[in-house]
Formats: C-alpha cells, sequence, structure tokens
C-alpha cells in the first residue's frame, strides 16, 4: 500500500516536472522569436507612442538606460543626476519588423542636431541615442548615422550617441501608455513642447 501511495505521488512529481519542462520550452521558444531594442528620444511618452505604432512591434516600455545609480527614480533622472536617459524598451518580432525599421522610425522621430535636448526638455537625460547591444546593431546604426550625414540634410553635425546598451530599469507605472491613459494632457504636453512643429522642420512632413 505504501509502495502504490510513494509510486503515485512519484508519478504526480513527474508530470509535473513535465509541465513545467514544456512551459520552460515554450517560453523559451517564445523568447527567441522576439528582439529588443532600446532608444532614447527625448520624452519616453513620446517615443513610446511613436514605437506602438510601428507594425510588428509587441510591446514598448517607458524606462531609464545609460546611467550610474540602480533603479532610479523619475524624480532623480529628471533632475539630471544619475546620467540616465528617458528612454524606451522595445520589444518586437523579427519575422515582421527589421532593426532597421526601428531606427528608420527612430531617426525621423528625434532632433539629431540638437545636444543635451529634445525639442522643449533639456538636459542630458533628454540626449537622443541608440543603444546597441550586439556589433549588428552597432553596425546598423552607425550605417544609419552615416547615410543621414552623408544626404546633406542638415548643415550641423549629427550628436546623437550610438553607444553600449547598459542596465535599462522600467519607468513608473503611471508613466506607462501616458498617451493612453492621459491623452488630453498628453497632447497638451506634446503641441506646447514643439515636437510635432520641430520634426516637420527637420525631416517634413510624415
Amino acid at each position: 500500500m505504501r509502495r502504490q501511495a510513494v509510486l503515485s505521488v512519484l508519478s504526480i512529481a513527474i508530470l509535473f516536472i513535465g509541465t513545467l519542462s514544456v512551459q520552460t520550452i515554450s517560453q523559451a521558444a517564445a523568447n527567441a522569436t522576439q528582439g529588443k531594442a532600446y532608444f532614447a528620444g527625448g520624452c519616453f511618452w513620446c517615443m513610446e507612442e511613436v514605437f506602438e505604432n510601428v507594425e510588428g512591434v509587441l510591446s514598448v516600455t517607458s524606462g531609464y538606460i545609460g546611467g550610474t545609480v540602480a533603479r532610479p527614480s523619475y524624480e532623480e533622472v529628471s533632475a539630471g543626476r544619475t546620467g540616465h536617459a528617458e528612454s524606451v524598451e522595445v520589444v518586437y518580432d523579427p519575422a515582421k519588423v527589421s532593426y532597421q525599421k526601428l531606427l528608420d522610425a527612430f531617426w525621423l522621430n528625434v532632433d539629431p542636431i540638437t545636444p543635451n535636448a529634445q525639442f522643449c526638455d533639456h538636459g542630458s537625460q533628454y540626449r537622443s541615442a541608440i543603444f546597441f547591444q550586439t556589433d549588428e546593431e552597432k553596425r546598423a546604426s552607425e550605417t544609419s548615422k552615416q547615410a543621414i550625414e552623408q544626404s546633406s540634410r542638415f548643415n550641423d553635425q549629427i550628436v546623437t550617441q550610438i553607444v553600449m546598451a547598459s542596465q535599462f530599469y522600467p519607468a513608473e507605472e503611471y508613466h506607462q501608455d501616458f498617451y493612453k491613459k492621459n491623452p488630453i494632457r498628453y497632447k497638451f504636453y506634446k503641441y506646447n513642447c514643439g515636437r510635432a512643429q520641430r520634426l516637420e522642420t527637420l525631416w517634413g512632413k510624415p
């Protein structure tokens, strides 16, 4: 009787472990089909809207990257005390959108010739930057930057940084999808910051 009880317990344990293994493998497979990219283009509310409207992007998270302080708060970052930039983590499906397409979306939504500022927001925490993770991403980023430089579109130097990604820290929950949760406040900010007007001057009408 005891042997049967032990065997029953073992059978349940094996079944449970097997289920976990299948789930783990499934999750690993899902992660393998996803890519992550990191960009800073001033206010992360606005960059979140930009990338969430790119087909093939699965999710966008506002946060902080490029600094020296662990788990920084919005107050610390916005005061310019941590070295971080307001940024976004873009999770995407490589089968539907390439890293190059993400770079295209990035450039057309930043001011690449103004250092340590984007539109009405000033300070290194609002710098424009591409944070690469691999040599391939670095090459693609540098090539895209060179293409803009060689196009002679701008007389001024392209100051957007291309640097290796460091630890990304998600911003506080109230910042996530801010443009959806607070549309009136968001549109008021975006318009008064002069973002759309400046982008049209830089890149022409979308």
